[in-house]
Order: structure tokens, then sequence, then C-alpha cells
């Protein structure tokens, strides 16, 4: 049956554990990792497709896109460049990761959040900054490692807790 549940009323083990400050705002900092991929999807999304971004950073794309006249929404951004754009912040965060939990053991959670969130602050300035796609991409990855770092060693707090 679609939609059903099944529910267990009996005899169910107890635990005594309560929603303190501590446990709450764990879950808020390790819900944030998730928070700011999904954020970054959505805003990427959004400024892949704006006319100013792909003039200035795509001239070939915002080019392309212009003579295209079909209703085919299919691929039409047809560029590995701004495919590299794109897909820099998920491959970092991929990588990132994976050698952040080295880092945590090597450091500790703390400092492993604060490193993964200074790398992200950095690279959100260098987007904001950005004069060339070269600093387009740096940033990317410097917001993927944030983002590795925060989703790795915020799951694990979130684990070891």
């Amino acid at each position: 049956m679609a939609g059903g549940a099944i529910v267990n009323t009996g005899g169910g083990k107890e635990y005594p554990g309560k929603l303190t400050l501590f446990v709450f705002l764990t879950c808020v900092v390790a819900a944030t990792g998730g928070l700011i991929f999904g954020y970054d999807i959505g805003i990427s999304g959004g400024v892949t497709s704006m006319d100013s971004f792909l003039e200035k950073f795509f001239p070939e794309v915002y080019r392309k896109e212009k003579k295209d006249t079909s209703t085919n929404q299919y691929c039409k951004f047809d560029s590995q460049l701004l495919t590299t754009f794109t897909s820099s912040l998920y491959l970092a965060a991929l990588i990132a990761s994976f050698l952040a939990s080295a880092v945590t053991r090597a450091f500790g959670r703390k400092w492993s959040m604060f490193g993964g969130g200074l790398v992200f602050l950095v690279g959100a300035a260098l987007n904001g900054a950005a004069r060339n796609i070269l600093m387009l991409i740096l940033g990317r990855i410097l917001l993927g490692i944030g983002v590795g770092f925060a989703n790795q060693v915020g799951l694990l707090d979130l684990i070891l807790q």
C-alpha cells in the first residue's frame, strides 16, 4: 500500500534521553553543513542562467544562448568551462570530505570546523570580488573545501555526541 506506515504499539524500549541545549546546538551545527551545500546548489543554478553573469564571464555561452531560438531547454549551456565552474565545488567537496577526517583526527573537530568555515569565507569573498573566470573557479574550489569539511566534520560531530 503506497503511503502506508507500520506502527509498533507494543513493548518498545524507552530511552531517557532529553533534548538539551547542547544536543540542539549539535544538531544545528550538523545541519548547517547540508544547508550550505544546498544553498550553493540553488545559488549557482540561478547565477549561471543570468544574462549579466554569462555576458561577463562566459561570453561565448551568452552568444550561443541568444542565437538559439529553439524551445529545447536540454543542453542549452554546452560549455566545458561553464561545466568546470559548476562542478569544481562538488569535486573539491568530495576530496575535502575525505581529507577532513585526517585533519579532524590531528586537530580535533572544533579546529577542523573553524578551518573549513574560514576557507569557505575566503572562497565566498573571492567569488564576490571575481574579475575573471580563474578567480571564479578558484573561489568555487575553496567553497567546496569548506563545504566538504562542514559536511564531514558536522556529521561526525552529530554521530559522536
